[in-house]
């Protein structure tokens, strides 16, 4: 044992006095000299000033541009490729990427040949795509500037970090402006999306075949879309924010066995949280506050659980359409309802009658938009007072058997900049 110990030493010594340091200014071909001549272990140290792009990471090594270094490509391709394993890309500056979508241009691309890619603390500006974690395993993407192209219509954008087929990849504490989606995920799995925040896109976090995985304490804000999970099973989705969002905040779509918790969804648009075709998934503890529609489900989706969530001053709480009643309580815990005029007379935090969300009217004017006009006449008000009167009379749909009297809010962490 003391000899293996020993060996280790010295090979640990060995390899640490062999690591050079090269201090690169930006005059001529410094930069690509360093590149070439490195070996795995050595840092290269970039002064402040603008070098030339493209450039390759073929060794294991780091690269730190301290804050003040600018790689700027000539906008052809990626600008920063990253081909060997356990590379550090931090401190960066980088423009200047080229526009083909096929190839996915970026700013930063981490081939699939470079498992343990470190990028972290870099300013990713004007760029097609910002970093494309592509094929690789295990990359680390954390606390970078990402912004998108302007000149493009969104959906002709890139992404803001496009990550494919990166098993166990993590994304942390990214700012993600402009582009098209913050982060598109497809066909990856194991990854976790932690702190990042995203605006002024058409998704914030766009999940396509993506199993196994987290979204928690991100923030999307005055996007298209917040968080669009679709063809994916087990994901966690919590302590998010998505405010100000114009379609949807949250939308599951074939989603299957996920867990939704302690997200605040507000002052959305038509939205808070869309469920099509979505099974088996569990919602918990959220706030759905100030959009048209709390939670629209539909396409036959089915055993999905909810309680201890708030919905408060949606125009429409729940939309949903169905023969027979759904009961949205578990185990005597139900959801709060802003609009429920209700007792607890026995104190229990219960309210002592049943919320239904719906009524015949509802169904009528969801397929026959045009009956809005008939809302205040006399036969109206008479069909709602007759079922408050005698709930047998109620279509089917969502009942909440034990609606809370107060609201269980999530709280969340502010953002704090970068």
């Amino acid at each position: 044992m003391l000899r293996l110990i020993a060996i280790l030493l010295v090979t640990f010594f060995a390899a640490t006095a062999v690591a050079r340091e090269w201090q690169v200014t930006p005059e001529g071909e410094a930069l690509a000299n360093a590149l070439n001549n490195a070996e795995a272990g050595d840092v290269i140290r970039l002064a402040p000033g603008v070098y030339n792009g493209p450039i390759e990471i073929q060794t294991s090594l780091v690269m730190d541009g301290q804050g003040h270094a600018h790689i700027k490509g000539n906008e052809q391709g990626s600008v920063i490729t990253i081909h060997a394993n356990d590379v550090v890309v931090r401190g960066l500056k980088v423009t200047g990427s080229g526009s083909d979508g096929e190839h996915k241009d970026a700013g930063i691309t981490i081939a699939k040949t470079a498992d343990r890619a470190l990028v972290e603390d870099n300013q990713v500006l004007g760029n097609l795509v910002g970093i494309d974690i592509h094929g690789t395993k295990k990359a680390l993407v954390q606390r970078n500037i990402i912004e998108g192209r302007l000149d493009h219509r969104m959906n002709a954008r890139g992404n803001g970090i496009y990550v494919w087929n990166a098993t166990g990849s993590k994304v942390v504490g990214n700012d993600i402006r402009y582009g098209r989606d913050g982060i598109f995920v497809n066909t990856s799995k194991k990854n976790e999306f932690i702190g990042n925040r995203m605006r002024d896109l058409r998704f914030a976090i766009h999940y396509m075949h993506a199993n196994n995985s987290v979204v928690r304490g991100n923030i999307s804000l005055g996007n298209h879309l917040g968080y669009a999970i679709m063809y994916s099973d087990r994901v966690v989705i919590e302590d998010n924010l998505s405010r100000g969002d114009r379609d949807h905040g949250i939308m599951l779509n074939y989603t299957n066995k996920s867990k939704v918790r302690g997200n605040r969804v507000e002052e959305g648009g038509e939205k808070c949280v869309f469920i099509y075709n979505a099974h088996k998934n569990e919602f918990n503890r959220n706030l759905f506050a100030q959009c048209q529609i709390g939670i629209h489900f539909t396409a036959g989706s089915e055993r999905n659980t909810f309680a201890e969530n708030a919905f408060i001053s949606n125009r429409t709480q729940v939309k949903y359409v169905g023969s027979k009643w759904v009961d949205w309580s578990v185990e005597g815990t139900g959801n709060y309802w802003s609009d429920h005029a209700a007792f607890d007379l026995d104190g229990d935090g219960v309210a002592d009658t049943a919320y239904r969300p719906n009524d015949v009217m509802d169904h009528v004017l969801w397929t026959q938009p045009a009956a809005r006009s008939l809302l205040g006449s006399p036969a109206v008000q008479l069909i709602r007072w007759s079922q408050s009167a005698f709930p047998a009379m109620l279509p089917g749909g969502v009942v909440d058997k034990s609606p809370l009297m107060q609201p269980v809010l999530p709280e969340l962490k502010e953002w704090e900049e970068l």
